[in-house]
């Protein structure tokens, strides 16, 4: 390779206008900016929601409601997927890393087990809470639940 056979990076050099080049080009004096105003100016940047003064939308519209600053969040986890988790794998203990191994939930989240579907194996379940109806329903089953 030598400098009589170097080429740019495929899509690497855009075919834009070219601004700024004499009033021959077309696009000479202005340069597409307009006249006058912000927008004309070297140097221009506007902040996020700027309206140009007027009162943004993000000030206009009333505020509501309350973010409960402890609230905390769980991945919801039916009975169901247990279930099937149990029958899949012939496990007699399902855990929160058993769930995350099978993908149902992320490394980082809390674990809550629902009552949605229906349990018959006897299985014990590892997990941070559950709902009334599904220790119900797992106790019934002849299982064990254990918060962690």
């Amino acid at each position: 390779m030598d400098l009589s056979n170097l080429k740019p990076a495929i899509g690497s050099n855009k075919s834009g206008k070219r601004v700024g080049r004499g009033q021959g080009s077309g696009k000479g004096g202005t340069s597409t900016r307009g006249h006058k105003g912000a927008k004309s100016r070297s140097g221009y940047k506007t902040k996020i929601g700027f309206e140009g003064g007027q009162m943004p939308l993000q000030r206009r519209v009333p505020k509501f409601g309350f973010k409960n600053i402890n609230r905390v969040e769980y991945k919801a986890v039916n009975l169901s997927v247990i279930e099937e988790l149990a029958t899949a794998k012939g496990l007699a203990k399902i855990t929160v890393e058993d769930l995350k191994a099978a993908g149902f939930v992320g490394k980082k989240e809390l674990v809550k087990i629902l009552a949605n579907g229906t349990i018959t194996a006897k299985v014990e379940v590892v997990a941070n809470a559950f709902s009334k109806k599904a220790e119900e329903a797992i106790i019934a089953a002849g299982g064990s639940i254990q918060k962690i």
